[in-house]
């Protein structure tokens, strides 16, 4: 479309205008959803982000409509805990009856653990029928084969947002939208559509304008990024790895726990070399343990191993020298 008019566009610059207008077009799409059956066929299909593998969550209803989807790190019981919230408490979901699952055992106990936080999910019937869940599987398809072609997903923000599209885009497909159409005179274009869709005023809603988008964890407020450790309050319902360069890592936990991690390559193995938590060991002592370790590696020293060695040391004054924090990463 660009080229047609003679504009030379980068596919960075494709990517700033989904990251900075899917969110808002989901929200006025949003008023004239319709809401998907009680009967729900729910899976988990595999995203390569940033090289790491993380999963999108979707459910659709017995007709193939879409319900919800929500991007994951893992494949955990929690993550599939925070999917079933976060269906639940979109406008014009209602309840689900029945649910067909696969046969994941987080999936299913996660399932069992939510009738303790509200009694209406002991009502669910949860199934584990393979057949059931083909409906689920080819819809995965029409998302899959728009990552395909994609240059990759580097950052969990940017890959929400853009599947986030990409669901959008399925959704209206699919004729999941209740707008105005021409009952006179011939039906409406995908052009109009979308200008119906995203007029402020003139058309009728069929929904609150201030109801949440049915991606709405793809919201901008939801990835703010903190640039400090001491900003970092562990709310994300996915742990998150904060890079301080030279394979330096926080890794803030979902419970709130923050801990320092080095990864490194010795003898042909990648391995972690754990360096304290936050804020016990602030940031500046974490550096230098870090190029300590470096220190180490670099006349063929494996520091994990260091530490183990002087740990398992009986006599006092090598016992005292480990007490000090950081000593065992000391080279003399």
């Amino acid at each position: 479309m660009m080229a047609e008019r003679g504009i030379v566009v980068s596919h960075t610059t494709i990517m700033r205008w989904v990251l900075r207008y899917v969110p808002e077009y989901e929200r006025r799409w949003a008023r004239f959803a319709r809401s998907p059956g009680s009967s729900w066929r729910m899976d988990e299909t595999a995203v390569a982000v940033r090289g790491g593998r993380h999963y999108l969550y979707r459910a659709v209803d017995r007709r193939g409509k879409s319900v919800a989807s929500l991007l994951c790190s893992d494949r955990s019981m929690e993550a599939a805990q925070a999917f079933f919230r976060t269906a639940v408490n979109l406008d014009g979901v209602s309840w689900p009856h029945k649910i067909n699952v696969d046969g994941n055992s987080a999936t299913h106990r996660g399932l069992r653990l939510l009738g303790d936080e509200d009694g209406r999910w002991r009502s669910v019937v949860v199934r584990a029928r393979r057949y059931l869940n083909n409906v689920i599987e080819q819809d995965h398809r029409a998302i899959k084969q728009r990552c395909a072609p994609m240059l990759g997903l580097k950052s969990f923000r940017s890959a929400a947002i853009t599947l986030a599209g990409i669901e959008l885009a399925h959704r209206i497909r699919k004729q999941q939208y209740s707008l105005p159409m021409n009952t006179n005179g011939p039906a409406c274009s995908l052009k109009e559509l979308w200008a119906a869709a995203l007029a402020d005023s003139g058309a009728p809603r069929c929904r609150d304008d201030d109801r949440q988008s049915p991606m709405h964890q793809n919201s901008a407020h939801r990835f703010q990024r903190a640039r400090e450790p001491s900003r970092l309050d562990g709310s994300a319902r996915y742990p998150r790895k904060i890079s301080f360069g030279g394979n330096l890592y926080l890794l803030v936990r979902p419970q709130g726990g923050r801990y320092w991690h080095y990864h490194y390559r010795y003898g042909g193995k990648r391995k972690t070399l754990s360096l304290g938590s936050y804020p016990d060991v602030p940031t500046a002592q974490a550096q230098s343990r870090h190029r300590a370790a470096r220190r180490l590696l670099a006349i063929g020293i494996d520091p994990s191993l260091r530490r183990r060695e002087l740990r398992r040391v009986e006599s006092g004054a090598l016992e005292a020298d480990s007490a000090v924090p950081g000593k065992w990463l000391q080279t003399g």
